[in-house]
């Protein structure tokens, strides 16, 4: 009877996430019917592993780190991907707060506040790799602090917090690149990154 009621209560418990769960899983395939299949797997295999949740843990982070895993698994057998930073994160830093003072000085930056800019935020996210993308997600859409991410992820927390820092990059460039495809942002500003 007890083993019952521990079932129906992983059951509502792991289905309360799906909505999660299948954000978590369109974020990281940007395909819905790639994301749902991916829904699907993450399910199967929380349900034939429940004996390995424990009662007392956070149950969207345990499916979070199954959908990841599931993800990465089949990835991988596609295809080997390479995380590409800069040689030298010093210059990435330099270069992310150079951009910065210049919108800030010409006061293109306040556009950006003025502008619904969420269709070229969602296009740059979908531009990004994979384990960027999932370090986005994770910490600014989800909320999640640097070691739970880390724990998701498996990884170390300076890799989450190097993976954020690059992909956060890269959706800055992205931006003031849509700011200056729709005329807001002469490229002249922004030292010419075209």
């Amino acid at each position: 009877m007890a083993e019952t009621a521990a079932a129906v209560r992983f059951e509502v418990e792991a289905l309360a996430c799906l909505e999660h769960v299948e954000r978590f899983a369109r974020s990281l395939t940007r395909d819905a019917v790639d994301a749902d299949d991916l829904v699907q797997d993450t399910y199967l295999r929380a349900f034939r592993g429940r004996h390995t949740f424990q009662p007392d843990g956070d149950m969207r982070r345990w499916l979070f780190t199954i959908c990841k895993h599931a993800f990465l698994r089949d990835r991988e057998r596609n295809e080997r991907e390479r995380l590409s930073l800069s040689d030298d994160p010093t210059d990435e830093t330099r270069e992310a707060v150079r951009l910065h003072n210049s919108l800030e000085a010409s006061g293109s930056a306040a556009l950006f506040d003025r502008l619904d800019i969420a269709p070229a935020i969602a296009k740059a996210l979908d531009a990004l790799s994979p384990v960027l993308r999932t370090a986005v997600v994770l910490i600014d859409l989800e909320g999640y602090d640097y070691a739970a991410a880390a724990d998701v992820m498996q990884v170390p927390i300076g890799t989450v917090r190097s993976r954020l820092f690059r992909a956060r990059r890269v959706l800055q460039e992205s931006l003031v690149l849509y700011g200056q495809d729709a005329g807001l942002i002469p490229a002249t500003q922004t030292g010419g990154q075209r």
